[in-house]
This record gives C-alpha cells, sequence and structure tokens, in this order.
C-alpha cells in the first residue's frame, strides 16, 4: 500500500495530477462501474472532483487534497483493481488485485496539464450570480443572483432549453415582430427566459403568447410581465385542442404537454407554418390500448414494457409525419435523466422539402403495429407555405 500511496501523494502535493481512472471492480455488484478525480478551480482555489460513474447517471462530489489521497486509498482497497494515472510528469498504471503487492507501471507523459480556468465555472446563457429580474421574481434566485440551491435543476434546465433555442435562431424567419406559441406553458420558467434571451440579449422584436388551463397560473404569469414590463409576452387561458386565435406563428414551444395534446400542438404548429417547433412530450399513453403484434406479444404482455415502447412508437410517428410536411427533426436529450424520464425533445426546423419517403415509413410503422395516433391528421392540414 505504501508504494500506491507514495505516487499518489507525490502528484496531490506537487499539483501535477491531470486525471486519475479507477477501474476493473473488485465486485461486479457494485453500483458504480468507474471513478475518475480531476482537479478542477473552485472559487479561485485548486480542488479535486471525484466523478462516479453509474449505469444512467453520473455524480460528482468536491474534495481537499487530503480527502482525494483517502478517498483512493479506501476506493482502491475495497471496490477497484486497476488505476490509470496521468500527470504532468509521468504515467502510470496501477494493477492492485493485491494492494499490499501492486505493480506499477510508468511511463512518459503523454497528457499536457489543462487549463483549469474552464472548471470555475459552466458558462451558462443566463449565468448564476448575477441577478436576472425574472428568475429572482419566480423565485429560482436571489436578489444577489445567487440560485438557491433547491432550484439548481431548474436553473440548468432553463439554460439547456435557451442552447437549444441559440442552436436554432438562425432557422428563425428575419423579420419583425418573430411570433411564438408556448402550449402548456405552467409557472412560465422557459416562456420567460425566451422572451429574455431574444428580447434582451438577442435584440428581437418579439410576440410570445404562453398558453395554459389554469386560471390561477395565467393571472399570475401576466401579473409578472407586467410588472417587470416584458412587452410583447402575454398568456392566455385555454386548451391546445381548441386554441385558434392564432393565424400564424413562427416557432412553437410545447414542453410536457400530456398525451396526445402534444399531437394538437405540433399540427397547429405545422398549419401555422412555424419555422421551429421545440417539444418535451409527455404521458404518451394514445398507443397503449391499440398496440397489437402478434409477434412481440411476449413482450407487450408487461405493462412496463408496453408503456416505454408506445411512447418510443408514438415519438417515432410523430417524428416521420413532420419529416413527411417538410421538416428536419432531431430527438435530442433536453434534460439528464437524473432530473426527469421525460427527457427527449422533438426538434423540427422547417426546410419545406415534403419527404414522401418519412410518409411511406410512417404508414408501413402504423399498419405493423396496427395503431392510429392523433399526429395522423397532420397529413389533412393546409399548411402555411
Amino acid at each position: 500500500m505504501e508504494k500506491i500511496i507514495d505516487v499518489l501523494k507525490n502528484v496531490l502535493e506537487n499539483e501535477t495530477l491531470i486525471t486519475l481512472s479507477l477501474g476493473d471492480l473488485r465486485r461486479k455488484s457494485n453500483p458504480y462501474s468507474k471513478v475518475v478525480l480531476r482537479p478542477v478551480l473552485l472559487q479561485g482555489a485548486l480542488s479535486y472532483q471525484m466523478e462516479y460513474h453509474f449505469q444512467n447517471k453520473v455524480t460528482h462530489k468536491n474534495l481537499s487534497k487530503e480527502q482525494s489521497l483517502e478517498l483512493c486509498m479506501e476506493l482502491i482497497t475495497d471496490i477497484f483493481k486497476q488505476v490509470n494515472l496521468f500527470s504532468a510528469d509521468a504515467d502510470y498504471q496501477i494493477l492492485a488485485s493485491n494492494p499490499g503487492k501492486p505493480k506499477i507501471m510508468k511511463k512518459a507523459p503523454t497528457k499536457k496539464m489543462p487549463s483549469l480556468s474552464h472548471n470555475q465555472e459552466k458558462q451558462y446563457i443566463i449565468p448564476d450570480h448575477v441577478p436576472c429580474d425574472f428568475l429572482i421574481r419566480l423565485g429560482v434566485m436571489d436578489q444577489n443572483g445567487q440560485v438557491f440551491q433547491k432550484h439548481y435543476a431548474k436553473f440548468r434546465q432553463i439554460n439547456r432549453f435557451l442552447e437549444i433555442v441559440s442552436d436554432v435562431l438562425d432557422s428563425l424567419p428575419d423579420k419583425a415582430p418573430l411570433r411564438i406559441v408556448d402550449f402548456g406553458c405552467g409557472k412560465a420558467y422557459l416562456t420567460f427566459a425566451l422572451y429574455h434571451y431574444l428580447k434582451r440579449k438577442e435584440k428581437k422584436n418579439v410576440e410570445i403568447i404562453g398558453l395554459d388551463l389554469k386560471e390561477d397560473v395565467i393571472d399570475f404569469c401576466n401579473c409578472v410581465a407586467q410588472d417587470l414590463k416584458y412587452e410583447g409576452l402575454h398568456f392566455l387561458k385555454g386548451d391546445i385542442a381548441e386554441y385558434s386565435e392564432q393565424e400564424t406563428a413562427d416557432m412553437v414551444v410545447t414542453l410536457h404537454a400530456c398525451d396526445t395534446a402534444t399531437d394538437y400542438a405540433l399540427i397547429k404548429a405545422v398549419g401555422w407554418g412555424a419555422s421551429v417547433i421545440l417539444s418535451v412530450p409527455c404521458c404518451q399513453h394514445e398507443l397503449f390500448s391499440q398496440i397489437s403484434n402478434g409477434l412481440h406479444t411476449p413482450i407487450l404482455k408487461h405493462g412496463i414494457l408496453k408503456e416505454r415502447f408506445c411512447s418510443i412508437l408514438t415519438d417515432g410517428l410523430r417524428g416521420l409525419k413532420l419529416e413527411e410536411q417538410g421538416y428536419d427533426v432531431s430527438m435530442i436529450e433536453f434534460t439528464s435523466l437524473e432530473h426527469t424520464s421525460k427527457n427527449i425533445m422533438l426538434r423540427a426546423v422547417k426546410t419545406g422539402r415534403k419527404s414522401t419517403a418519412a410518409g411511406e415509413e410512417y404508414r408501413r410503422l402504423s399498419e405493423y403495429w396496427h395503431v392510429n395516433p392523433t399526429i395522423d391528421r397532420l397529413g389533412d392540414l393546409q399548411t402555411i407555405d
């Protein structure tokens, strides 16, 4: 053990560690399969971040130099049999099946010390520690711009959403005002964020409508928008399927609209000729009672598997239908699975190039599974070009 301690202590005390990876489990039942240690700057001081790799998530723990050494030794003794260590002075591979008699191989360094400046904080579109009026009003951060710890997941979600919006910004038409509809806006964290980003940061003339069924939520959001003088941002009470006050829209957002409400939002978006559609579906129940395929009965007889598969099939059919109507469609991760299982975003950008091939794939797939989803009505629309 002393030999391993000497190597680790040397790179930590001399601050030459680039990265350290622990692997080769002693027991396959261990909940995480790999651990990585790397230096980071926290508030200007050198610390070390331990990264635990689970099957569906990665977690982090920030440590001091002493804590890092102690925890690494515990992990080598109890959990892992192999260490790959890269430092500014040398590369090490440590085989520790028997920690008391490890095999340590040392080679010339292959990696350069990285700049740690990028590790201080992620560069968010809406930064932490900088007061933002709507986030303060909605209770995400305090008056000094400090994000409340319990709302940090929401803060990250808001910035992830804005990153996605920034990626499609060039696909929006060069016109004023840009008309945007947010279906099922809820408390409207993302609706306010969208207005803030487009109006305040990108200096675009926008008109944004947020629609939701809850009257008290709508009243609250309108009050906040008025207090913050967010001109061009309005909230209406209404049902997605019945909403007809809009004639055109350049962008449609629908996040976590339940079941077929997502389909109605997509249908309206295409009918309005929206250049960009951002949709995170939720609660896809419609196909559960329709789907039928004898070959896959051994899978579909399990309710939990049937439910998950129906969600995938529903979104796959939605994507094909949008492609048929002239959209370039991507399925991207919206938020980490650690926070919600509803983490797939359907991002559609209008190209105007309709795809008969996608329409044929849609037909074959729906016939194979004997389903008739609401999105099928998209083919009956007279769209705006």
